[in-house]
């Protein structure tokens, strides 16, 4: 597997942030709140995958009260990142292309608590990429040194 690349969860964040602006232009008086269960639990997933990647470096460097990692479980766990990392730029666009149609209608109650939701939101979804790219690179097999080999 190849890293994720920053530059196309930027593309993916851009497109879909873009996509959902031009829809909620059009639909924004029959759509539902934004939930605001959406921060808590977004921000849960991405302490989940911090101490995971935290765990799983210390345990892919051997460190002394660690056990040994199965491969198989790494390689899940780089399904999940990259997963995660993905997923996470995807909703942090949606959440903003609210952020953005919101932003002109902050003088109205509704739009406004929306808009501040809505940026929440999309902060958590930026942290959860943070945590994913995280446990991504804690996965990453260290690079063999010349004189750190046992005679």
């Amino acid at each position: 597997m190849r890293p994720t690349r920053p530059g196309l969860l930027a593309v993916v964040f851009v497109v879909v942030a873009l996509l959902t602006w031009l829809t909620v232009q059009q639909f924004y008086s029959q759509m539902p709140l934004v939930p605001w269960t959406a921060i808590p639990t977004v921000l849960l997933l991405a302490v989940g995958e911090a101490y995971a990647g935290w765990m799983t470096r210390a345990r892919i460097a051997r460190r002394p009260g660690t056990k040994p990692v199965e491969p198989l479980a790494v390689a899940r766990l780089v399904a999940l990142a990259k997963a995660s990392a993905y997923g996470g730029a995807g909703f942090a666009g949606l959440f903003g292309g609210f952020v953005l149609h919101t932003a002109t209608e902050l003088e109205k109650v509704t739009p406004r608590s929306e808009f501040f939701v809505s940026g929440g939101s999309l902060l958590a979804c930026v942290v959860l990429v943070c945590a994913a790219l995280f446990l991504e690179h804690a996965c990453r097999i260290p690079e063999d040194h010349e004189g750190d080999r046992p005679e």
